[in-house]
Formats: C-alpha cells, sequence, structure tokens
C-alpha cells in the first residue's frame, strides 16, 4: 500500500511539474504575440494553438545539415538561418528536437518581415550509434504552422575502425 502511494504521489508530481513547464511556454508564447500585435488576443487558447492572428512566411537557407561521421559520444552542432520573406511579424512558439538528444534554440523575441534568425540544433550523439536522421520540429505564425529540419549523419562506435 504504501509502496502504492510513493508511485502515485511521484507520477502526480512528475504531471504538476510538466503542466507548469506548458504553462511557462504558453505565457512566452503569449506575451511575444501581445508585443508585436499590441493587444490581447480575443481567444487565447487560439492564440497559444498558433491559429489567431496573421500568419507570415518563414523561409530558411537550408533545411538539411549532413554532419557526416562522428564517434559515439561526440556532441555536434548546426545553425540554421532563415528570414522572415512575409509581411507579418515572425513569431517562433516553439522547437522541438525527435529526442532528447537533439536540442534547438531558437529566438524568442518576434522577427521583423525581412529579418534573419538563427536556430541552432546541438545533437550529442552518445548511444546512438548507427545511421541518424534527427528531427526538429518549429511552430510559427506561419502558415502550415510547423516547418522541420534536419540533421543527418553516422555514428561510429568508439572501438569501431574508420574507414
Amino acid at each position: 500500500m504504501l509502496k502504492q502511494f510513493k508511485v502515485g504521489f511521484m507520477v502526480m508530481l512528475a504531471v504538476a511539474f510538466l503542466a507548469s513547464c506548458q504553462n511557462a511556454n504558453n505565457d512566452v508564447r503569449e506575451a511575444a504575440r501581445q508585443n508585436v500585435e499590441g493587444v490581447q488576443p480575443a481567444n487565447p487558447a487560439a492564440a497559444d494553438a498558433g491559429a489567431a492572428g496573421p500568419t507570415t512566411v518563414m523561409t530558411f537557407e537550408e533545411t538539411e545539415h549532413n554532419f557526416g561521421v562522428v564517434t559515439d559520444g561526440d556532441k555536434v552542432s548546426h545553425t540554421y538561418t532563415f528570414t522572415n520573406t512575409g509581411n507579418e511579424p515572425l513569431i517562433l512558439s516553439d522547437a522541438r528536437g525527435s529526442c532528447g538528444c537533439t536540442v534547438p534554440q531558437w529566438p524568442r523575441e518576434p522577427i521583423a518581415p525581412g529579418e534573419s534568425g538563427n536556430i541552432t540544433v546541438e545533437f550529442n550523439s552518445a548511444n546512438k550509434v548507427g545511421s541518424r536522421n534527427q528531427k526538429v520540429t518549429i511552430t510559427a505564425n506561419t502558415n502550415p504552422p510547423q516547418s522541420f529540419i534536419y540533421l543527418k549523419g553516422d555514428v561510429l562506435a568508439k572501438d569501431a575502425p574508420a574507414n
């Protein structure tokens, strides 16, 4: 009984933690929208989903980078440059890697029309031996609201001979 209580309590703590992280992300998104638009959205739930407000166009110089061959445990990073080629401020509300080994960093401030920004993606190859195709999903006020960039390459085991 005590073991079940502890497990239940830990699950509740994990859910509360994840909910608080999501609320913090929503607050950042909403603040960016208000900063650009100067007004409170009529439907905050729709705004968080990226459905409210004007959309714009995000154009990448490249959407795929091949990092070549690395050894298990190496970290590689690449910076993707994009430009707001639309007529409205570009607001990136989220960027997520396909797994915890792929971590993107993106601008939190709005990108004005004609301006450029960068998304830097770091891939930690520890325990990821083999051919890799790491995807990053970017959510913004674009149509469609999600764009994708990729890091590709091969990870060799530490004891594997180099070709």
